[in-house]
Order: C-alpha cells, then structure tokens, then sequence
C-alpha cells in the first residue's frame, strides 16, 4: 500500500530510523486505513502516494525537530484515524501512547491496527476537556500531540491540561498560521505554556508544513480546560 521508494525518499531529510519492522507495521496501517475507508470515512486523503507521503511521512518530521525519549509518555489528542499518535507509536513502539478521541468506531479502528501488528496502546473515548480534569491524565503526559484539529488557541486549552510541567505539546498546523499564533500567544501563557519552536519546512517541494513547540513550564489553571461550549464561544485571548 505505501510507495516504499517514496516514503524512505521523503523522510530521509528527517533522520528518521525507520527499519524493515516498523515500515511493514506502518503498510499495514495504511492497509487497514484505505480498506476500512470504504465502509467508514476516516480520511479524504486515498491515493497511495498521497498517503505516503501527506499523512505518513508528514507525522514522521516530530522526530526530527522534537527529542522524545525512550518510553516516553504521549497523548494524541482528536487522533481521529491516528495521526500522528499511530504513526509514531508504530515507528516507536517503546512510547507509552494514549489515543484520545471522542468517536468510538475511529478508536476501534486503532484498536484493530494495534492488533494486527502486535503492539499495545491505550484508547481513551472521552472529550478532551472532560479527560483533562481527571487526575489520572492531568498533566501526566511527556507530551501532547495534536494535528490540525482546531485553532491553536481552541487546541491549546484542550491540550496543555494534559502535559507534565517541562514536558510540551506539539502541534501540526499548516504553515500559513501566523494569525493564529499571534492569536494563542496569551492562551499559551494562562494555560502554563510558551511557544519554545516554530519550525517551516517543506515536506516534499512546494509542500510547506509547520510544528510548533509549546514548552509547558507551570501548572494550567485547575479550571482550564473549560466546557467545550465557553471554549467555542470564548477563545482565550
């Protein structure tokens, strides 16, 4: 299923170590990702290269800006199909990974890939900002991942709640969001957190993406993150 020539092409940039093992881990995913798509929409993104490229290699450009530790521990936040948590965790299988979502059937679909390839993950069905609030997975994350899911103000308030003080959140948006990190400058700064990087880089020519690094430096707030409704309709600013 994944252009192998091409995925090792395009993260060769990156420095990734990516072995026989957890590449065939990795078309395996991809497999179940096309097949299941037929019967339940989990991604736009179809064609082979495409999804070489655009979904797997892009989740594996964290490693090259981001240092994350032998068993470290991550919560992918809104991991919908399991970008970039299940791409991480198949390359990585020592990271201890929490898959949130609150659509039950995408969690049963990483539960199913996690299966076929032999490694083990939690699966959290829960809103983030209900989970946030637990004191099971209050700031008890290394880190937080989270891959355009919302407005990074909106996202920050679901995902900082979740990171250890010293640990970060990494977020991949698109690289026009400049307004958008003017905008979260604040939020960042009430939930704990300041932006540590922001990287642009070109995925493959003329495919620009971006991370961006919040370092998380002091306890959120007890009473972030809000009910998604406030977070809606009050961003922090």
């Amino acid at each position: 299923m994944l252009n192998k020539e091409l995925f090792y092409a395009t993260i060769k940039p990156f420095e990734t170590e990516t072995d026989d093992d957890a590449f065939a881990r990795l078309d395996k995913f991809a497999e179940m990702l096309i097949e299941t798509n037929k019967s339940f929409n989990l991604t736009a993104i179809k064609e082979p290269d495409d999804v070489t490229v655009k979904h797997f290699a892009d989740c594996l450009a964290i490693f090259k800006y981001v240092n994350i530790p032998e068993n470290a521990r991550i919560i992918d936040v809104g991991t919908g199909a399991g970008f970039p948590g299940l791409v991480l965790k198949l390359c990585r299988p020592d990271i201890n990974m929490t898959f949130l979502d609150s659509t039950k059937k995408k969690l049963g679909f990483i539960e199913n890939v996690l299966n076929e390839c032999g490694v083990k993950g939690e699966t959290l069905h829960m809103r983030a900002e209900e989970a946030a609030q637990l004191s099971k997975y209050r700031e008890q994350f290394d880190f937080a991942t989270a891959r355009a899911v919302a407005a990074l103000p909106v996202l920050s308030e679901y995902c900082l709640p979740f990171v250890k003080q010293g640990g970060s959140f990494i977020s991949m948006k698109s690289a026009e969001s400049d307004e958008e990190m003017k905008d979260a400058k604040k939020a960042i700064g009430i939930l704990g957190g300041k932006i540590n990087d922001d990287i642009v880089f070109d995925l493959v020519e003329n495919m620009p993406r971006r991370i961006i690094i919040i370092k998380k430096n002091s306890q959120t707030p007890t009473k972030y993150p809000r009910p998604s409704a406030q977070i809606a309709k009050k961003p922090l600013k």
